[in-house]
Parts: structure tokens; sequence; C-alpha cells
């Protein structure tokens, strides 16, 4: 399962709504080689699935992911912090043995 907090819910609506995405776009969110910890997170909308998707719904929002990515991800939880000192969007991953300084990138 893929979970979203009630901060990154209220900013991804907000996104949608000012980039005027219809119903149809979801969170998809993947894993890719790189960054200085091996491993690093990619967020994006869309609104095309693909074969192997893993669909969840947390909190009124549709996350998917592919099933390469689910394996770093699972029970993931996608947050928001916003301010002066916020991060902006970010991964609570309790599969993660190290983190990077700015978040961006993990190892497991």
């Amino acid at each position: 399962m893929l979970f979203v907090a009630d901060s990154a819910k209220d900013r991804i609506l907000n996104i949608l709504k000012e980039q005027e995405l219809n119903e149809d776009y979801f969170i998809r969110v993947s894993v890719t080689s790189g960054g200085c910890s091996g491993l690093s997170y990619k967020l994006d909308f869309d609104n095309e699935s693909q074969e192997n998707d893993q669909v969840f719904e947390d909190n009124g929002m549709k996350v998917v992911c592919d099933l390469k990515s689910f394996l770093y991800l699972c029970n993931t939880t996608l947050e928001f912090s916003g301010g002066l000192n916020g991060k902006g969007f970010y991964f609570n991953n309790p599969n993660a043995s190290r983190e990077c300084g700015c978040g961006e990138s993990f190892a497991v």
C-alpha cells in the first residue's frame, strides 16, 4: 500500500486545480537509479495506466506505481511540508536504510 498524508492531498488538489487537470489524472510515483544515495524518488501526474501498474487509493487520492518501484515503496507515505523551512513533497519510506540530506534519494 502507498499512503497520502492530508498535507500532500491538500497540495495535490491545489496543483490539479491550478493546472486545470481533470479527475482522470492521478499521482504516479516511481523509483529510479541515481542521486547521492543510489535511488531517487520521482513524482508526476499522469492519466494513462501502464501494464503492471500497482494502483492504490488512500485519503481519496489515486496513487499508481510500477511493480519494480513498489518493491522499494511498500508502506511509504507521501507528505508535504510548506513554509520557509519546508521541503515540498517528500516520502516517509520505512524501507529506506539511508537517505541523503536533501531527502531526494535513498538506499535500502
